[in-house]
């Protein structure tokens, strides 16, 4: 009977993860990244208590959110852009949705950065499956030929940096991918000065 009985309670656990996650990123997006973590609770339907048995700090509760929007939201669009017969259409998607899953979770991502919970690490999952579709795209010459993967990842700091100057929920950032995407093409393009190596910062550099 005492394991029987514990199934329901590790069902409630999980319901109670998931609905702390979701208010999270609603208060996040309603109120930035200095909102309370009572409020959150409150929105989730759960004790203070309940969140920090859950979350013990805020940076494990921005963390989970994070990761709970990348499965939810960015997973399947890079599955979708992986499938893509067109190459340079695909890695557009992919960039695309990266963008706007950083619209979207912005003030989450700002929580996140105050807290240190954002990290070099945290991006690698995305940029691993754009190798794939650069190196598709210049095979089948719609992609130029002289972009390596670096290029890729300062290009999408270049379009998030774009979030800074202006409401990002309007979607004006996609004038800027247009933008970039057209300079992707091979068509007339000039050739680039070698790559320079990226550069990991550390804490507090």
């Amino acid at each position: 009977m005492s394991g029987g009985a514990s199934r329901p309670l590790r069902a409630d656990a999980a319901r109670n993860s998931e609905k702390i996650l979701r208010a999270a990123r609603e208060v996040f997006a309603e109120q930035g990244p200095d909102a309370p973590l009572d409020d959150i609770a409150r929105r989730a339907g759960v004790g203070i208590a309940t969140l920090y048995r859950r979350f013990p700090h805020k940076a494990a509760l921005v963390r989970a959110a994070l990761d709970l929007s990348f499965t939810e939201e960015l997973a399947p669009a890079i599955e979708r852009a992986l499938a893509d017969d067109d190459p340079r259409r695909g890695l557009m998607d992919a960039v695309e949705s990266a963008v706007a899953h950083t619209a979207r979770n912005y003030n989450t991502l700002a929580a996140a950065r105050d807290v240190g919970a954002l990290t070099a690490e945290a991006g690698e999952r995305f940029f691993e499956t754009l190798a794939p579709l650069l190196r598709r795209g210049q095979q089948q010459g719609v992609v130029r030929a002289d972009l390596v993967v670096d290029d890729l990842r300062r290009i999408m700091q270049m379009l998030v940096s774009v979030l800074w100057t202006m409401d990002p929920r309007e979607g004006g950032w996609h004038r800027y991918t247009v933008l970039i995407f057209d300079a992707l093409a091979p068509e007339a393009a000039s050739p680039l000065p070698p790559a320079a190596p990226m550069r990991r910062r550390t804490p507090g550099a």
